[in-house]
């Protein structure tokens, strides 16, 4: 592929465009909004409301992703920073002046809003989101009231945005000297590699404390921006009326609790064969204790580099037996100008897919040619899929999926890559060795260690909720606690790891989203295994969960799917696999 960049002038040709744009939301669209307060009874007003509502919301999301997307490419824009927070303030703004909006709906009563919606066959696309809104009418304020909170709005997003600029902005990497004499740059996109290729103990505990020493230098702050999210989460837990910050939520998308309590209690009591694992990798190591860090470490080795494009023919192979629409829809997702692929100075880290709304999805990757790297283009090439089938089969006010069933397009790929690979009929015993253990991993990351970091969210949760006090100390003090339950390790005795909980950006960005990634996942792993098996309708039935969006609770669409996740027996079938294959692996390593 020529171009490794994105081209966003696919949302906006240039950035007089883009201007215009934020011009029209501010002086156009929420004045022509906030014109119809106390109009919203009669009906040809509130047909009129909602079509600007549908246009504010695909302005806002072109804007935010637009500006969002430049800052992304580089955290140390000044320029881009203030483009984005540009949007941020004209949303905030806008936001505070139509907020009479659902408080006069509610008033208006379900049954009336119910037959309005009948009554307008083309408006039916805001059906749903209004059903969602008097399900949750006990936690709407009144209009004054819900004016006078969104003037508060900002500062509930402050601790992500320090966060941030604290993270990513003012961030300078370290260099370490190895054992060898050796000197190299530490930094957020290479130091798992660089453990991966230390064979010294003492290289890999260099390395770790190097990049750690960051969040060590800046605990205190880092302590006080989570505490920051905190007090966020729990202004809006008391004025609106919540139990709890978890209730607050798991609420809005109808998920019960007991989903979430379920799939700690499971993955806390069914850490046997984690621990297990641990051991197995100690002793075949050679290790005498095993680290935290030292997960990164191959069990067998492959010098193996992936190009980019090898990479994107490695994903395009394993779907080979898929129907051609989704094939067709794969390439799509990552052709030219849509896929950010290399890291830079200042540049975001980590993966991700944005898009919907009408927009085309967009990836941003740092690829580094490992392995890994491949399997993050299949992971983030099924968010990009999924968006592109709710888009096509979903008006605009329906296209945007919950977080909840985010993540089982792109684990779903994930599985399928693995298998495709193992199942290649061309893997040495080394190899072997090397997917086994990458199908290991990604339980291990995916569904122990973002439950671990949901448990976490909670503990705290219920501190803050409580009045405790919240300080770098009890952030650390919790997560060693965490970590002897889960993985059997005593992270307190590695210097810097206990500071881990500054190290996670979701706990800042978006609190209470991790342990999705374990629902998903669990959900994914269950529907590749009836797709695999070749059961009657199963790869239909993934479809239709793709292309559902966001037109039904979240637990309903993955139940159409063949999942119910209220059932606590799912999550127990993820750690019955991880049993299963911890086992083979140890024969195979004996």
């Amino acid at each position: 592929m020529k171009n490794t960049s994105w081209d966003l002038s696919h949302i906006y040709p240039d950035e007089s465009a883009f201007s215009k744009d934020l011009s029209h939301f501010k002086d156009d669209i929420i004045p022509s909004m906030a014109s119809y307060e106390g109009k919203l009874g009669e009906e040809k007003s509130l047909a009129e409301f909602l079509g600007l509502e549908k246009e504010l919301s695909m302005t806002l999301s072109r804007l935010y992703m637009y500006a969002a997307s430049i800052s992304d490419l580089d955290k140390k824009d000044v320029k881009a920073g203030e483009r984005l927070s540009k949007v941020e303030l004209a949303a905030n703004d806008g936001m505070s002046k139509i907020s009479f909006a659902d408080p006069e709906i509610l008033q208006l009563g379900e049954e009336k809003v119910k037959a309005f919606f009948k009554s307008r066959p083309e408006l039916s696309e805001f059906d749903f989101g209004y059903a969602k809104l008097f399900r949750s009418q006990k936690h709407v304020l009144s209009g004054d009231k819900e004016k006078l909170l969104s003037y508060y709005s900002p500062l509930l997003d402050e601790g992500s945005k320090m966060y941030s600029l604290l993270s990513v902005a003012d961030y300078v990497p370290k260099k370490v000297t190895l054992y060898n004499g050796e000197t190299k740059e530490v930094n957020m996109s290479n130091w798992i590699s660089l453990i991966q290729a230390s064979e010294k103990p003492e290289d890999r505990a260099k390395i770790f404390e190097t990049l750690y020493s960051y969040y060590d230098a800046h605990k205190n702050a880092y302590g006080e921006i989570y505490n920051t999210v905190l007090n966020s989460e729990l202004s809006e837990m008391k004025s609106r009326g919540y139990s709890s910050i978890l209730q607050e939520h798991l609420f809005n998308n109808k998920i019960p609790e007991s989903v979430f309590l379920s799939l700690v209690k499971e993955a806390k009591e069914g850490s046997a064969p984690l621990k297990k694992y641990y051991e197995i990798r100690r002793k075949y190591l050679g290790l005498e204790k095993h680290r935290s860090y030292d997960r990164f470490i191959q069990l067998a080795k492959s010098d193996k580099k992936y190009t980019y494009d090898e990479a994107r023919e490695l994903f395009f192979s394993s779907i080979k037996d898929f129907p051609e629409d989704f094939q067709k829809k794969a390439h799509e997702v990552s052709s030219e100008g849509y896929v950010d692929v290399y890291p830079h100075p200042g540049k975001r880290t980590g993966a991700y897919s944005n898009g919907g709304e009408g927009i085309h999805p967009y990836i941003l990757l740092n690829f580094e040619g490992e392995l890994e790297d491949c399997f993050t283009l299949a992971h983030e090439s099924g968010h990009s899929i999924h968006t592109l089938y709710s888009e096509e089969s979903q008006p605009i006010m329906k296209q945007d999926y919950t977080i909840f069933v985010a993540e089982i397009a792109s684990t779903f790929n994930e599985h399928n890559l693995l298998d495709y690979l193992l199942n290649s009929g061309k893997l040495s015993k080394n190899e072997q060795i090397a997917l086994l253990q990458k199908a290991i991993d990604q339980i291990c990351s995916t569904f122990y260690r973002q439950t671990l970091f949901a448990d976490y969210e909670y503990q705290i949760s219920l501190l803050a909720e409580k009045g405790e006090a919240i300080n770098y100390e009890v952030l650390s003090k919790t997560m060693v606690s965490l970590y002897k339950d889960y993985y059997g390790i005593d992270i307190s005795e590695e210097k810097v790891k206990p500071l881990v909980w500054a190290y996670i950006p979701h706990l800042y960005y978006t609190p209470f989203y991790v342990y999705q990634y374990a629902t998903s996942f669990t959900a994914s792993m269950i529907i590749y295994e009836k797709v695999k098996n070749k059961e009657p309708q199963a790869f239909e039935n993934y479809i239709k969960l793709l292309r559902s969006g966001g037109s039904d609770f979240p637990i309903e669409e993955v139940k159409a799917a063949g999942v119910d996740l209220t059932d606590e027996k799912s999550f127990a079938s993820v750690t019955k696999r991880m049993s299963e294959l911890v086992d083979k692996l140890e024969i195979l390593l004996k």
